[in-house]
C-alpha cells in the first residue's frame, strides 16, 4: 500500500514538474523577441480561421488556400522560413497568441483600438468595411430597416466589436438589442439563407466572394452603413518587434517586385494594397 502511494505521489510530482516546465517555456517564448528562433527552426506558426474566404480557408480538397495564405507564404519565403498554418477558434485568437500556441494572427485581421492593446500590428496591407447582407425579398436596404429584426454576426469579429461599440449605428434597431453570434460566417450565411436571421453583419470581402462563388449574389442586398472602414494587418506578440519589422519590409519588397499585385489580382482581380505597402 505504501509503495502504491509513493508511486502515485511520484507521478503527481512529475506531472506538476512537466506542467511547470511547459508553462515556463511558453512564458519565455511570449516575453522575448523570437526572430532568431524562427530563423534557426525555419518555421513559424500562423493562426487563422479556416472558413474565411477568400482570405484564408480550407478548400474542398482539404488544402489551405486564400489571399492571406499566398501572401504570408510569399513573405516568409523571403527569409527561408516555412509557414505552419494552425486553424483556431477566431474568438480565442489573442489567447492562442499569448499562450504561445501560434506566433502570428493572419487572416483578415482588422486593426482596432482594443486589439492594439493586446498585440503588435504590422503595417496594414488591405482595406475592408463591414456591410449588412440580407435577402432582397426582405426589402432591407438600410441599417434602419433592421428595426426589430434578427441580426447575425461572427463572435469575436471586428464587425461585432464595431456593432457593440457604436449602438446608434445598428444595435439600437435590431431585435433584443444584440446579434445572434456564430463561430463562422459560413454558419451565419446558412441561417440567413434559411430565414433564421434577417440580416448578417459581415466583412465585404467575404460577402462578395462567398455570394459570387455560390451564384447567389443577385438574390441579396449588400448594404453599407456608418461603421468606419477597417484596415487588415497581421498581429504578433508585442515582444516580437523584429518579426513585425521583417513582415513590413517583405510587404514593400513584394510590391516593388510585382508579387503582391500578382497575388491580389488572383483573388480580387485588382490591386488591393494600401499606401503603406506601396
Amino acid at each position: 500500500m505504501i509503495k502504491k502511494l509513493m508511486t502515485v505521489l511520484t507521478l503527481a510530482v512529475a506531472a506538476l514538474f512537466l506542467v511547470a516546465c511547459g508553462s515556463n517555456k511558453a512564458k519565455e517564448k511570449t516575453s522575448k523577441d523570437n526572430w532568431k528562433t524562427y530563423q534557426e527552426k525555419k518555421t513559424i506558426t500562423i493562426g487563422f480561421d479556416n472558413t474565411f474566404v477568400p482570405m484564408g480557408y480550407k478548400d474542398k480538397s482539404g488544402k489551405n488556400v486564400g489571399f492571406d495564405i499566398d501572401l504570408a507564404n510569399a513573405v516568409f519565403k523571403e527569409y527561408g522560413i516555412k509557414v505552419k498554418w494552425q486553424a483556431i477558434n477566431w474568438d480565442l485568437k489573442e489567447t492562442e497568441l499569448d499562450n504561445g500556441n501560434i506566433d502570428m494572427i493572419w487572416n483578415g485581421y482588422s486593426v482596432t483600438k482594443e486589439r492594439e492593446e493586446k498585440v503588435a500590428f504590422t503595417n496594414s496591407y488591405m482595406k475592408n468595411e463591414q456591410v449588412l447582407v440580407s435577402k432582397k425579398s426582405s426589402n432591407i436596404t438600410d441599417f434602419k430597416d433592421m428595426k426589430d429584426k434578427v441580426l447575425g454576426a461572427q463572435s469575436g469579429s471586428s464587425g461585432y466589436e464595431a456593432f457593440s461599440a457604436n449602438p446608434k449605428v445598428l444595435k439600437d434597431f435590431v431585435k433584443d438589442g444584440d446579434a445572434t453570434q456564430y463561430e463562422t460566417f459560413t454558419q451565419a450565411l446558412i441561417d440567413l439563407k434559411n430565414d433564421r436571421i434577417d440580416g448578417l453583419l459581415i466583412d465585404r470581402v467575404y460577402a462578395n466572394y462567398y455570394l459570387q462563388e455560390e451564384g447567389d449574389i443577385d438574390q441579396y442586398n449588400i448594404v453599407t452603413g456608418d461603421f468606419e472602414g477597417e484596415a487588415f494587418a497581421v498581429g504578433a506578440r508585442k515582444a516580437d518587434k523584429t518579426l513585425v519589422n521583417k513582415v513590413n519590409a517583405a510587404f514593400k519588397k513584394l510590391y516593388e517586385e510585382g508579387k503582391f499585385q500578382e497575388i491580389s489580382n488572383k483573388w480580387f482581380g485588382e490591386d488591393v494594397a494600401t499606401d503603406l505597402v506601396k
